[in-house]
């Protein structure tokens, strides 16, 4: 280990850098810096060594050439044992850079915000990754400092060991850049990827032709779905931070690999809905969905109802606080895990003697998605990438002779959400904000449709009066008689079909009010 006798900082963000060099001048450290991060410094109190007298040459090109330069760069790249490179230093009057603090222009935030092409170029840092990336290359005897969170961990190490950093710690620091530059560049890919120089010769695209993204590990699961399968679980990340918003886990076992699954699931049929919801998943469908003006206790009622023989063993998800009512009602039956914005001490405590349960909290709301705007998919021959599902129903047509009341159109609402997280073939029915019954992933529409008819006599439940919806359209008119076999007296689909007269005809036979979307939600 060798003592940090000299730091170069310049950074985008500047979030306790000052606190940060004053810490490191105080130990002796000499500062090198650029532009607003050496103005910040010195009205902190800190010597700060300029750029441009450090080099003896100007900054220039509006900002565009600062640090790139021998006397930075060999200061960086130079091995201290060896030396040949000692003796190129000596000559040519290079002085060693023990440390570099960079991080870098904000580019992804950038282009969120939404700008010109142009303005996105100068928001590409050439710099700042040119330095780090040397600073990691040369980790032997440079530390190289990107994320400010690591600021004080730093400097109770050089404290404690006289101004000196471990080997450890500078490869760990090493890696963090490798990790950090790949992310900025493939954010820089994609975009460009996507965007046209010359919109009127050439289009912009949805995808890029390539696809470059970076996961980061949040933790090791003890399986996969299968107790032989290794796995573990990484969030979608930007910057240098995971962009998705993750759920605390309150108490219980760790969570699994269908676990995660399942929560997935459930929260982002949750985000449908604004208005007090339950919803109950197992192995990625739900099983039970309530809205309820009466609120969450009631909502969590009906959902369980819809199907209590599969919500054992199920994960709930709730967008509402959980009150001891409610949480006492949970405990009655085996659950893997309950989401929900919140819980009050009283329901805390009776979730507390469930040791195993995974209680998880979400914020405000539970998320829908991450803020990582693709699906992707792995195939046997590489990777299937779609935009997320997002779309709902916009447009209704009435194609039967008659229209659905306000009650049947509220039904049908509320079952086309839920019918869109359904694996296809799906088919929902419901009545007054809550499912009365599901058929989920059938090879064949009849066959869903039938089974969620079962589910709903097994559940003591009647489809007299209820509304149906179907992901995708009706090939032929047997759904619909069977539905009207049992008193479905409104149906919601895309409509679609070949056979979309004979299936219009035969909901007109039973007075059926029939609307379509004109849009699919398979879901494979």
């Amino acid at each position: 280990m060798r003592k940090i006798n000299r730091a170069i900082i310049s950074v985008t963000d500047k979030t306790g850098v000052a606190e940060f060099a004053r810490e490191l001048s105080g130990m002796g450290v000499e500062i090198i810096s650029t532009g607003g991060t050496a103005e910040l410094i010195k009205s902190a109190g800190v010597t700060v060594i300029l750029i441009s007298s450090f080099t003896g040459f100007p900054e220039m090109l509006d900002g565009r050439l600062k640090t790139l330069h021998p006397k930075i760069h060999g200061g960086i790249l130079g091995i201290r044992d060896d030396a040949g490179h000692a003796a190129d230093m000596k000559k040519h009057e290079i002085l060693p850079i023990d440390m570099v603090v960079v991080n870098l222009y904000a580019f992804e935030d950038t282009i969120a915000k939404g700008c010109t092409l142009s303005h996105a170029i100068e928001n590409i840092d050439i710099g700042g990754p040119t330095m780090i990336r040397a600073a990691a290359k040369n980790y032997t005897d440079v530390a190289a400092v990107t994320d400010p969170a690591d600021y004080m961990k730093i400097i109770d190490e050089m404290k404690a060991k006289k101004g000196m950093l471990s080997k450890q710690t500078r490869f760990s620091l090493a890696k963090k850049v490798f990790e950090l530059t790949a992310s900025y560049d493939a954010a820089i890919s994609n975009y460009l990827g996507t965007v046209a120089e010359i919109p009127e010769i050439e289009p912009s695209k949805t995808f890029p032709d390539t696809l470059s993204f970076q996961l980061r590990k949040l933790q090791d699961l003890r399986y996969g779905e299968n107790p032989h399968q290794s796995a573990a679980f990484y969030g979608y990340k930007t910057g240098t931070s995971a962009t998705m918003d993750n759920p605390r886990q309150l108490q219980g076992k760790e969570l699994s690999y269908n676990n995660i699954l399942d929560l997935s699931a459930a929260c982002e049929l949750l985000a449908e809905f604004h208005e007090s919801a339950a919803v109950i998943v197992k192995h990625n469908n739900p099983c039970g969905v309530a809205v309820s003006k009466d609120g969450l206790l009631d909502a969590y009622k009906n959902a369980y109802a819809c199907d209590k023989t599969s919500a054992f063993g199920g994960i709930v998800a709730l967008n509402r606080r959980v009150t001891g009512e409610l949480a006492d009602l949970m405990t009655k039956i085996f659950l893997e895990a309950v989401i929900a914005p919140g819980y009050d001490e009283e329901a805390l405590g009776i979730f507390a003697a469930k040791k195993n349960l995974r209680l998880m909290q979400a914020g405000a709301a539970a998320p829908a998605v991450n803020n990582h705007p693709l699906e992707i998919k792995r195939v046997a021959f590489g990777a299937l990438v779609q935009r997320l599902d997002l779309e709902s129903a916009r447009d209704l047509h009435t194609v039967t002779k008659r229209a659905p009341n306000e009650k049947e159109l509220a039904d049908l609402l509320f079952a086309w959400r839920v019918c869109k997280h359904v694996k296809s073939n799906a088919i929902i029915f419901a009545a007054d904000g809550r499912t009365v019954g599901i058929g989920a992933g059938q090879m064949s529409r009849i066959d869903s449709t039938r089974i969620a008819v079962i589910k709903s006599k097994e559940a003591g439940l009647s489809i007299e009066g209820a509304a149906l919806a179907s992901d995708a359209f009706f090939p032929f008119r047997d759904n619909i008689d069977l539905a009207a076999s049992h008193g479905v007296t409104a149906v919601i689909q895309p409509g679609g079909s070949i056979k979309d007269d004979e299936v219009i005809r035969a909901a007109d036979e039973h007075g059926i009010a029939m609307v379509v979307t004109g849009i699919r939600h398979f879901r494979h």
